[in-house]
């Protein structure tokens, strides 16, 4: 991800982890619940539970959206699509939820969920960077909001 605000820059290489918070099947389902459960309530209707389950599962993959429908008789074609805006929460470029990232960076974000990870992840960068360089990161562990922890490798643009 890039970012740019008036003259400072900052570069994130993320690991997608810190995104999917929620798997996408996990999130499709809950928001085309969300939808059923409006338009039921809207209408004024009622379905019973395992008719509802089985609504929930038919829509649970992002596939069955993608497809172009071919409507006889209709001068368009018609696709569904599944799109996805991020939270603030989940922005990592929004310097009031993540302030530890710096102006003028370029980081790396890998997860680390425990101290084994942590280590290991430390000495791939060794390896990859060499000792001299690898002085010049700024390692630090940043707390995602729903996510857990992840490690970042920053180093000055």
């Amino acid at each position: 991800m890039r970012g740019k605000k008036r003259e400072s820059i900052k570069v994130v290489l993320v690991h997608g982890s810190f995104f999917e918070t929620v798997k996408t099947p996990e999130l499709i389902t809950q928001s085309f619940s969300q939808v059923l459960e409006e338009r039921l309530r809207q209408s004024g209707s009622e379905i019973d539970e395992a008719t509802k389950q089985i609504f929930l599962a038919m829509f649970s993959e992002q596939n069955a959206f993608s497809k172009v429908r071919n409507v006889e008789k209709a001068s368009v074609k018609l696709r569904f699509r599944v799109m996805t805006e991020v939270k603030a929460e989940g922005n990592i470029l929004n310097a009031r939820k993540y302030p530890e990232f710096r102006d003028n960076t370029l980081t790396f974000v890998v997860p680390c969920h425990d101290d084994n990870i942590h280590q290991q992840e430390i000495e791939k960068m060794l390896k990859a960077f060499g000792e001299k360089r690898f002085r010049a990161l700024r390692v630090f562990l940043v707390k995602h909001h729903f996510n857990g922890h992840f490690l970042a490798f920053e180093a000055q643009l």
